[in-house]
């Protein structure tokens, strides 16, 4: 098993949809992999046991990202259990579908807590165990760029995201750490099941994608596992579009 292979990842959002799949990706290739959940804790647990039968070794950790004692509590048991950090995936987020003006504080406060702070705390507790080769990997959304109804405050806490990623890069390549995102398009994974028409919208998107089909969680996963690998060494501070060319189009 070569050092890449045995690498120590931490997959935030780990238990379901993307980061399942991206937990996953990295047991593949025999990696310990700590699963991070907030709520389900039997979807991370099933995680959990498939990072296991496909080879890899697993660690469920609970935590409340938007909350940065319990970010920095979470690094610290990864700290306790492997002494080291090689792969940290910033994938959790959260959100609610409502447009600019009809958002309150609490609810902005909310998403961008979860989805652009959490980012950089974990990024700080981070980094200190992170050798010449360290990975960081958030995960963004077309929302940053684009408007898309309801979306204002997660498109804005992505868009910060994104931000923060070219920030932290500068910071942490004098370390060899490399810090990117990837920003997926459409996915059809359970949140598109609460939100309304989102049948419909999948369906539109699929009809306009040059392809014609949807990203699958395991096509961003097999980025994001490419982004940690030693091919991707070079690559810092980007954002990487995995649309299947959807965003092409006017």
């Amino acid at each position: 098993m070569s050092a890449a292979e045995s690498r120590t990842v931490l997959v935030t959002g780990g238990g379901r949809g993307i980061g399942r799949a991206i937990a996953l990706r990295f047991a593949d290739a025999g990696a310990r992999v700590f699963v991070n959940f907030f709520v389900n804790r039997e979807a991370a647990e099933k995680t959990a046991r498939d990072v296991e039968l496909r080879g890899g070794t697993a660690h469920l950790l609970q935590a409340d990202l938007k909350d940065p004692a319990e970010v920095r509590r979470l690094v610290a048991e990864v700290a306790h259990v492997a002494g080291r950090l090689d792969v940290l995936v910033s994938n959790a987020a959260s959100g609610v579908l409502r447009d600019g003006l009809e958002l309150s504080a609490k609810q902005w406060d909310w998403v961008m807590a979860t989805n652009a702070r959490a980012l950089m705390i974990l990024a700080q507790e981070a980094a200190p165990l992170m050798a010449p080769g360290g990975r960081i990997i958030a995960l963004s959304s077309l929302g940053s760029r684009r408007v898309i109804p309801g979306y204002a405050a997660i498109g804005v806490s992505k868009a910060a995201l994104e931000a923060l990623t070219r920030y932290l890069a500068a910071e942490l390549g004098a370390k060899g750490i490399t810090v990117n995102t990837v920003s997926a398009g459409a996915v059809e994974t359970e949140v598109w099941q609460a939100m309304p028409d989102g049948a419909a919208a999948l369906s539109t998107i699929r009809a306009r994608t040059p392809g014609g089909a949807l990203v699958t969680p395991e096509d961003v996963a097999d980025v994001v596992f490419f982004l940690a690998s030693t091919a991707a060494k070079a690559i810092q501070g980007q954002v990487l579009t995995v649309d299947g060319g959807y965003s092409l189009l006017a």
